[in-house]
């Protein structure tokens, strides 16, 4: 299954996408939320018959984050070898792990705001988790599985200056306005194999990321039980997993995103989403 939230800024609706159509469900669920997740609203929408709610092509309509109001973005760094390899960092231990502002998060194709001032904003194609059930102290990795709504495609804007030359953690780099657009739609775990997608990203047509799940370091499973050890894992949390090689930061020297481009991101059995940059008008 697909689920989604479609229409102008403030005024989404959640829907669940087949084919080229998406059918309206805000007469069995209020929106796809925490409150609405952990009150069982994807396990009221998988048992109801849909065929006679209403629905809408998908051409040209706005597509809204696909979580109202994420609450928590966690995001992991260092998580992909040939990233890895193309900062010239140590190989991590144990995860890498920061937070991200949830106020960043945007619908999957709306504008990235370059900030004011800002010559290193970059771009970094991710994986994202969605968790369905709260997740806490979980046993084994083996656990995961059935805490995870499912997957989307999140674009995981960062200022490298905020982020590396700033002091502090990496926080400060990833948490402005717009950086992480998400979507189109979350694809639930039963529908999709994490392990092994193609992920990608062009800027302007260019080919700058191009990898595979299968990259990773910890895996999606180890991921989601490692959270769990020191943090409450919520239905609606968004985990970005890490980015593959090629981020604007990789080059010798680096090349950085600016007013005027297009940032289109992808990833295979999910679909693809397209930002304009431009630059912050106060």
């Amino acid at each position: 299954m697909r689920i989604a939230r479609i229409g102008e800024l403030g005024a989404e609706r959640p829907v669940v996408i087949e084919a080229l159509e998406a059918i309206f469900v805000d007469s069995l669920i209020s929106d796809w939320s925490r409150d609405d997740l952990e009150n069982g609203a994807f396990e009221r929408i998988r048992g109801a018959n849909l065929t006679t709610l209403p629905r809408t092509s998908i051409n040209g309509v706005r597509f809204g984050s696909p979580i109202k109001r994420a609450t928590k973005v966690i995001c992991v760094g260092l998580n992909y070898l040939g990233h890895i390899a193309e900062t010239g960092a140590e190989t991590p231990k144990e995860p890498v792990i920061f937070m991200k502002a949830p106020d960043s998060v945007v619908g999957p194709n709306d504008d990235i705001v370059i900030p004011p001032s800002s010559t290193a904003t970059d771009y970094e194609v991710e994986l994202a988790i969605v968790i369905g059930k709260r997740a806490l102290y979980l046993q084994s990795p083996d656990d995961s599985p059935s805490h995870i709504l499912g997957y989307t495609i999140s674009q995981d804007i960062s200022e490298r200056h905020w982020q590396i030359e700033r002091s502090g953690q990496w926080v400060k780099g990833k948490s402005f306005p717009t950086f992480n657009p998400l979507g189109p739609s979350i694809v639930t775990g039963d529908s999709i194999d994490p392990h092994n997608l193609r992920l990608w990203c062009e800027v302007d047509g260019v080919m700058k990321q191009d990898s595979n799940t299968n990259d990773l370091l910890f895996g999606i499973n180890h991921v989601v039980w490692y959270i769990s050890q020191f943090m409450e894992l919520f239905p609606g949390d968004v985990i970005n997993t890490g980015t593959p090689f090629g981020v604007g930061l990789g080059f010798k020297p680096p090349v950085y995103l600016h007013a005027g481009q297009v940032v289109r991101t992808g990833i295979d059995g999910i679909g693809v989403i397209k930002s304009q940059v431009i630059d912050f008008m106060p």
